[in-house]
């Protein structure tokens, strides 16, 4: 699955890497608390969501201007999340690696959630991409 962002890569990136922007575009998102630093792989964050889930976050892949990656656990559920940044005419595009997963009684409900996400994560990248546009 690929976003188009209408702005440079290295804009793209430094925006969806900054976990401080996501409740912004992240339609899930009410907030996000201890953020550890700037971005970097190791940096350290809990997304607050609007269902009330706290999973905590971690960077775990940044390499400015292509890749960037995290994962996130809560209460046996872990996901993983890639973004893959290209060069395209008039921008970038954004490509989403995704997975979820849970142990035990818990699988199901993971593989049910991860089949419908990532709809959720190309609406919010949409969002990111159109609040990049109206700040061109």
């Amino acid at each position: 699955m690929n976003v188009r962002f209408p702005v440079p890569r290295e804009v793209a990136f430094d925006y969806l890497a900054e976990p401080r922007n996501r409740p912004e575009w992240q339609s899930s998102l009410v907030r996000v608390e201890g953020v550890t630093g700037e971005p970097r792989a190791g940096q350290r964050w809990v997304d607050v969501t609007r269902p009330g889930l706290r999973p905590a976050m971690e960077t775990v892949e940044l390499d400015r201007p292509r890749r960037w990656a995290e994962r996130g656990s809560w209460h046996g559920f872990r996901a993983t999340l890639a973004l893959d940044l290209a060069e395209a005419p008039g921008g970038c595009d954004v490509a989403v690696t995704m997975r979820l997963t849970a142990g035990g009684l818990r699988a199901p409900v993971a593989w049910v959630l991860g089949a419908v996400a990532p709809y959720a994560v190309r609406s919010d990248l949409r969002r990111a991409a159109a609040v990049l546009a109206r700040r061109l």
